[in-house]
C-alpha cells in the first residue's frame, strides 16, 4: 500500500454538513489526487470521458508540424488535380468494352450437335481438357438463351446465345446480365453476355454493412461511413484520373493517401492532440514504406506489367510508369491498416497516462509497446493472409504445375505480392514503436497549468458525497 502524508482535517461547512471524499478528475503535477475529507490523497484518477487537452505549448509544437504538411497536401491536390481522365478509342478488349444491361427472357434445351456449337472436333481422347470439352459439346445438352437488351440505343432488341454444358456460368430465365457491345461486328454478333448483373446483392450487402456500423458505432460509425465515402471520392476523382493523365503515380499516391489520412482520422476521431500523434505516426510509417518499396521494386526489377489488365493499361497509356503504379498500390494498400495500428497505440498510451498520470515516458512506452506486440502479431498475420487469399488461384496454378517454392517466389506475379506484403508489414511493425514513442513523449512532456491543481481540487470538493441529513439517501455498503 502506498502511504500518503496525513493532512489536517478540513473545517466543517457553514451548513453543518461534513466534507465527503473527493476524487480528483484533473490530475495535478505530482500525479496524486485531491485531498479528501479524511485527510488522504488518492493517487488515481476516475476520468472516464475523453482525454484532457494537452497544454498550449504542445499544441503549438504539433501544429507547427501538421499545418505545413496539410498545406502542402492541399497545394499538391490543386496542382495535380486532373479535372477529367483523357479520352481514348475503345479497344473492345477486357474491361475496355461498351456494356449494357440485359435480361434473359427465355431458355430452351437442345442437343449441342443440332445447335452447331463450334469447338474442337471430338477425337474420343478425354485425357486432355480440350478432348473432354469436345466430347461434352458433341454429346451433351446445350441451352439456347434469348436475351433482351434493357439499356442503350438498342433497348428492346433481342439476341440468342448458345450456352455450352461445360461453361461455368449457366443462364436462367429472368436472370439479369451484363452484355458487351461491339458496333463494328456483324449485327448478329454485336452483343454477347459477359457477366451477371450483381447490383442488387452488392447494394443489399453494402446496406447491411452500413446499418451494422451505425448500430454498433453510433456517431463514430456515421463518421466512419462519411470518411469511407470521402476516401472513395479522393480515389476516383483525384488518384485514378491524375495517374491516367500522366502524373507521377508515386507523387499522386502520396498526396492522395495523405489527404485520405487527414480527412479520415480527424473526421472519425476528432481534432485533438491524440489524433495528431496518430497522424504523425502514420505519416512516418508511410514514408518508410515508400522508401523501402521504391528500393526493392527497383532492385527486384519488378515492372508492374504482369497480367492482361496491366498490359491493357500500358497499351492504352504508354506514358504511365507501371513500376511507379505498383509502388502507389503498395502505399495506398498499407494506409488502411496503418490507421488502425497508429490510432490504437495512441489511444492505449493516452489511457495508460489517464490511469497513472505519474508514469514517465519510459514507463508509458514500455507498457504501450507490450500492447503493440500483440497488435503486431495479429495485424501482420492478417495482412499476409489477405494477400495470400487474393492470390489463391495463382498459387493453385503453381501447385498444379508442381513448382518449387523458389520457382514460385521468383516469378514476377508472386514476387510482386511478396514485396507488397513484406514492405507493408515492415511499415506496420515500425509504426508501433514510432507511434508509441511519440504518444509517450507528448503525454509525459505535458504539464498542467499552475491553477489546474486548484481547479481539480475544487471539482473534487464539488463532487463530494452528500451531506448527512440531506435529501440524498446513504448508499449501502
Amino acid at each position: 500500500m502506498e502511504q500518503y502524508p496525513h493532512q489536517p482535517p478540513e473545517p466543517h461547512r457553514r451548513d453543518g454538513s461534513e466534507q465527503g471524499t473527493g476524487h480528483g478528475h484533473g490530475a495535478p503535477e505530482s500525479g496524486r489526487g485531491t485531498v479528501s475529507g479524511h485527510g488522504h490523497a488518492h493517487g488515481h484518477s476516475h476520468s472516464h470521458g475523453p482525454a484532457a487537452p494537452v497544454s498550449q505549448h504542445l499544441r503549438k509544437v504539433i501544429a507547427a508540424i501538421l499545418v505545413p504538411f496539410t498545406a502542402a497536401v492541399l497545394v499538391g491536390l490543386v496542382v495535380l488535380w486532373p479535372g477529367q481522365a483523357p479520352q481514348h478509342k475503345r479497344t473492345g478488349v477486357g474491361f475496355d468494352r461498351q456494356t449494357q444491361q440485359a435480361t434473359v427472357t427465355r431458355v430452351v434445351e437442345l442437343s449441342c450437335a443440332s445447335a452447331n456449337a463450334p469447338g474442337v472436333p471430338p477425337t474420343g481422347d478425354t485425357s486432355t481438357a480440350e478432348g473432354s470439352s469436345a466430347q461434352q459439346r458433341a454429346k451433351g445438352t446445350c441451352r439456347k438463351a434469348t436475351i433482351r437488351v434493357d439499356t442503350g440505343k438498342d433497348k428492346g432488341r433481342t439476341f440468342t446465345e448458345i450456352v455450352q454444358p461445360d461453361q461455368s456460368r449457366q443462364l436462367h430465365q429472368g436472370e439479369k446480365v451484363v452484355v458487351a457491345y461491339e458496333p463494328s461486328a456483324p449485327r448478329d454478333l454485336q452483343y454477347a453476355v459477359t457477366d451477371v448483373n450483381r447490383k442488387f446483392p452488392m447494394t443489399l450487402l453494402a446496406g447491411i454493412f452500413a446499418v451494422a456500423v451505425v448500430l454498433v458505432g453510433r456517431l463514430r460509425g456515421v463518421m466512419a461511413l462519411v470518411a469511407l465515402a470521402v476516401s472513395f471520392l479522393v480515389l476516383t476523382l483525384f488518384i485514378l484520373p491524375a495517374i491516367l493523365q500522366g502524373s507521377n503515380p508515386l507523387l499522386v499516391a502520396v498526396i492522395g493517401s495523405s489527404a485520405i489520412m487527414l480527412i479520415a482520422l480527424y473526421l472519425c476521431h476528432g481534432l485533438s492532440a491524440r489524433t495528431s500523434v496518430a497522424v504523425l505516426g502514420t505519416l512516418i510509417s508511410l514514408a518508410l514504406i515508400g522508401v523501402l518499396g521504391s528500393l526493392f521494386i527497383g532492385w527486384a526489377a519488378l515492372t508492374g506489367n504482369t497480367d492482361d489488365n496491366t498490359g491493357l493499361i500500358h497499351g492504352l497509356y504508354p506514358s504511365i510508369d507501371m513500376s511507379g503504379l505498383l509502388l502507389a498500390g503498395v502505399i495506398i494498400g498499407s494506409l488502411g491498416v496503418l490507421d488502425d495500428v497508429t490510432v490504437t497505440q495512441t489511444s492505449a498510451v493516452w489511457e495508460l497516462h489517464e490511469a497513472n498520470p505519474s508514469m514517465g515516458w519510459r514507463g508509458l512506452y514500455r507498457a504501450g509497446i507490450r500492447i503493440g506486440r500483440d497488435h503486431i502479431a495479429s495485424v501482420v498475420n492478417t495482412l499476409v493472409l489477405a494477400y495470400a487469399g487474393a492470390a489463391l488461384p495463382l498459387l493453385l496454378l503453381f501447385s498444379i504445375a508442381q513448382s518449387s517454392v523458389g520457382t514460385v517466389a521468383n516469378s514476377e506475379l508472386v514476387a510482386e505480392e511478396i514485396v507488397r506484403t513484406l514492405v507493408g508489414s515492415i511499415g506496420l511493425v515500425a509504426s508501433v514503436p514510432v507511434t508509441t514513442a511519440l504518444a509517450a513523449l507528448v503525454v509525459s512532456a505535458d504539464r498542467a497549468a499552475p491553477d489546474a491543481g486548484a481547479a481539480g481540487a475544487s471539482a473534487g470538493v464539488a463532487r463530494s458525497a452528500p451531506a448527512r441529513g440531506g435529501r440524498g439517501r446513504r448508499r449501502k455498503r
